[in-house]
């Protein structure tokens, strides 16, 4: 059960992304030959007008196919409704426009996320680890409060990494060490940088972890729903951004790049391994939103045969004034596919390796 749900996801991820270029491509005049849901063997096919509709077997990809999108080998046109004859910034609207889809899905998931939640999370300090003695004074055991963070202190960062939502604090102190930090606050409209916190909870009671500081919640209200599903929505656009830097500088191995087999593993077995149907769902949409912007991101990034990549020779022509040589074009694109294809191969076979040695 838990993998036709994964496939499901993919699925609606990769459609609603096509389904962004098929909308402007449509709104632009731009000929749509077909439209289609996943990928293989085709299932259930119609033409409606001049666009064919089909249903294809397998849930891990699809396609919004327009006249002209590839250049013939000689670089002529097929009419004057081919993607390459429409002017240049209806071209870059529709190559956009699958990734603005994306982060309008992930969005809509991470609102969902927030309205699960009983308040809304925010980064602002509601106080610090500590008891209050008989004579009303308060004994402190959090090391930040010792450094100089007060309450209502709003986190902006630690160590120069933005602090968007709770997510992002979750991220650090799941990956940083027990040392000094240096952290920016915003404090009565100013900011201000601390140099040498350090997070620890000495309470007796604590067993001694570095989490010594709470967090302000707040009720629920549209206003407040909606900036924390941007904070958040932020959060995961960063992870994904460092993630991305990780690997461009090597601090992410080859070996733990991950492909849409070790992504529907991934959702398979948060759905199996959740406490309830709630968690479960919670879990589902939280996934659903990183992945849909990672995907919206990733291609944006300007690799040759990505919509970025597209959109790199949009912006080339804009400034000369005149496009590349369609052939030209296509050989950078072909060449960037089979990167891209080289990649996603080296990810399938970390994926199955990994459930391999897992099972």
């Amino acid at each position: 059960m838990g993998i036709i749900i994964a496939l499901i996801i993919f699925g609606l991820i990769v459609t609603v992304h096509e389904f962004g270029h098929f909308v402007c491509a449509k709104l632009s005049g731009i000929k749509v030959l077909e439209f289609s849901v996943g990928m293989g063997p085709k299932i259930v096919q119609k033409q409606k007008g001049e666009t064919m509709y089909s249903l294809r077997a397998l849930p891990l990809g699809g396609y919004c196919a327009m006249e002209g999108e590839d250049s013939t080998p000689d670089g002529s046109e097929d009419s004057s409704r081919s993607f390459r004859s429409a002017k240049l910034w209806k071209r870059m609207i529709v190559l956009a426009a699958g990734a603005f889809m994306n982060f309008v899905l992930g969005f809509v998931m991470v609102t969902v996320m927030i309205l699960m939640y009983d308040e809304v999370p925010t980064t602002q300090i509601s106080g610090f680890s500590g008891v209050r003695n008989d004579d009303d004074s308060v004994t402190y055991y959090s090391a930040s409060h010792d450094a100089g963070l007060e309450k209502g202190d709003i986190i902006i960062s630690i160590d120069g990494t933005r602090i968007f939502s709770v997510i992002d604090l979750s991220y650090m102190f799941g990956t940083m060490q027990d040392t000094e930090h240096e952290v920016v606050v915003k404090r009565n409209s100013e900011k201000l940088t601390f140099s040498n916190v350090r997070f620890h909870n000495s309470h007796p009671e604590s067993n001694g972890g570095m989490l010594d500081f709470g967090l302000v919640y707040k009720e629920k209200t549209p206003l407040t729903v909606i900036k924390g599903s941007g904070d958040v929505f932020m959060s995961m656009g960063h992870l994904v951004g460092m993630s991305l830097k990780q690997l461009v500088t090597g601090k992410l191995s080859k070996d733990e790049v991950s492909g849409p087999v070790g992504v529907v593993s991934a959702i398979n077995e948060t759905t199996e391994q959740s406490e309830n149907t709630e968690d479960a769902i919670f879990n589902l949409v939280y996934m659903t939103a990183l992945i849909t912007i990672n995907l919206g991101i990733f291609n944006l990034l300007p690799i040759p045969g990505l919509d970025g990549g597209r959109l790199v020779f949009c912006f080339i022509e804009l400034i000369r004034r005149k496009p590349v040589k369609p052939e030209h074009e296509g050989y950078v694109h072909l060449a960037g596919m089979v990167l891209l294809f080289g990649i996603m191969i080296l990810a399938t076979y970390n994926d199955i390796a990994r459930l391999i040695n897992n099972s």
